[in-house]
C-alpha cells in the first residue's frame, strides 16, 4: 500500500481545516495511506481549538501503521503561541523543514504522492517562485520542462511563465521553452490517459498583435507550434485570448497560456474550486488544492476543503 504524503502548510491559513473536512470523508483505507508532514503540536491545538473530533497519531516514518482511525503526524518541530497566528520567520522555517523532508518522503517507492496544502509564497527561500519552481530545483530536473498544470475534470491549463510579475514575462517566453514545456505535457497526459492531448496555445498580445512582424507571436510563438506539429503534436494557435473561453476551450484537452493570470483568470471563472494545481515533470507525483491560504476566513468553518479532497482522490488513483 503506497502513502500519501500530505504537507500541511502554513499554518496561518485554513489548511488544519480543509485536512479535516477531508479526512472526514475519505474511506477508513485511504485513511490508512495518509501522512501529515508538520507539527504534531500545531496541529493538535488548532483541532482543539475549531472542535474538531480526531484522533492524531506522532510517528516517525512511513514504516508506522494504526489499526484505529487515526491521523498519522511525522513531527516538524514549531514554536509558537497562537496555533492561528505564528511569526512569519518561524513559518518561513517550519515551512522549508515540510518542503525539504516531503521532498526526501516522495522519493521513496513507498510513496505515491505528494500533496502540499497551501503556503504563502512570501515565506519561500526565492523571490517570484512558488512550489512548482522550488520542487523542480529539489529534482534537478532539466530548465524548462517542469510544467504547472491547473487540472480540471474537462479541462487542464497551463501557463508557459508561472509567477513573474507581467514586466518581465514577454522576455522569458521562447520558442524552446515552449516547446520543453508541451513535450512534458504531453508525455504526461499519455502516461495517465494513454492518448494523445488536444493542445491549443495562447498567443501573448491583444489579438495576438495583428501577427506583426517583431511581436512575440510571430517570433517566438507561432515557430514553436510548427515545430511542435511536424514533430507530430496535436497543436493549434496562437489562439486569441480574448474569445478562447467564450466556447473553443471545449475544443481542448489542455490549453497553454503565456503567463499565470492570462490563463488561471477565465479558468478559475468556470470551474472555481473544482480543480487541482499538479506539477508534471518531477521525480514524483505533486498535486495541491487550487486555492490560497484564505487568512479572511480562518476559524470560521467556512473553508471549501473539495479542492483538497478531489488531490487525494487524484493521487489514490494514479499514483
Amino acid at each position: 500500500m503506497k502513502k500519501i504524503i500530505i504537507v500541511s502548510g502554513d499554518p496561518n491559513s485554513i489548511n488544519s481545516e480543509i485536512i479535516f473536512k477531508s479526512w472526514k470523508k475519505i474511506s477508513q483505507n485511504t485513511q490508512k495511506k495518509i501522512f501529515i508532514v508538520g507539527s504534531y503540536n500545531l496541529l493538535h491545538r488548532q483541532f482543539k481549538k475549531m472542535n474538531y473530533p480526531i484522533r492524531l497519531k506522532n510517528v516517525k516514518n512511513l514504516n508506522e501503521v494504526s489499526k484505529k482511525k487515526e491521523l498519522k503526524i511525522i513531527d516538524v518541530n514549531l514554536n509558537f503561541d497562537d496555533p492561528f497566528d505564528v511569526k512569519q520567520k518561524t513559518v518561513s522555517t517550519y515551512i522549508k523543514k515540510c518542503l525539504n523532508l516531503a521532498h526526501r518522503l516522495s522519493l521513496s517507492k513507498k510513496t505515491a504522492g505528494l500533496i502540499n496544502c497551501a503556503i504563502d509564497k512570501k515565506l519561500l527561500p526565492k523571490k517570484n517562485i512558488g512550489v512548482t519552481e522550488l520542487l523542480a530545483d529539489k529534482c534537478k530536473i532539466k530548465k524548462d520542462t517542469e510544467v504547472m498544470m491547473i487540472k480540471s475534470k474537462n479541462l487542464s491549463v497551463c501557463p508557459v511563465t508561472t509567477h513573474l510579475n507581467l514586466k518581465d514575462v514577454s522576455k522569458n517566453i521562447s520558442s524552446n521553452k515552449i516547446i520543453a514545456k508541451v513535450h512534458t505535457m504531453q508525455n504526461w497526459y499519455k502516461r495517465f490517459y494513454k492518448k494523445k492531448p488536444k493542445i491549443g496555445i495562447m498567443g501573448l498580445n491583444p489579438h495576438n498583435a495583428e501577427l506583426r512582424d517583431k511581436s512575440e507571436e510571430v517570433n517566438q510563438i507561432i515557430p514553436a507550434i510548427k515545430k511542435l506539429n511536424k514533430l507530430g503534436f496535436n497543436v493549434k494557435g496562437p489562439l486569441v485570448a480574448d474569445t478562447l473561453f467564450v466556447k473553443d476551450y471545449k475544443n481542448f484537452n489542455i490549453i497553454v497560456g503565456m503567463y499565470h493570470d492570462q490563463i488561471l483568470t477565465p479558468f478559475k471563472s468556470i470551474y472555481k474550486f473544482n480543480a487541482i494545481n499538479v506539477t508534471l515533470g518531477l521525480k514524483y507525483l505533486r498535486v495541491s488544492p487550487d486555492h490560497g491560504v484564505g487568512k479572511d476566513i480562518i476559524k470560521k468553518n467556512v473553508a471549501d476543503y473539495s479542492s483538497l479532497l478531489d488531490c487525494i482522490k487524484f493521487i489514490n488513483k494514479f499514483g
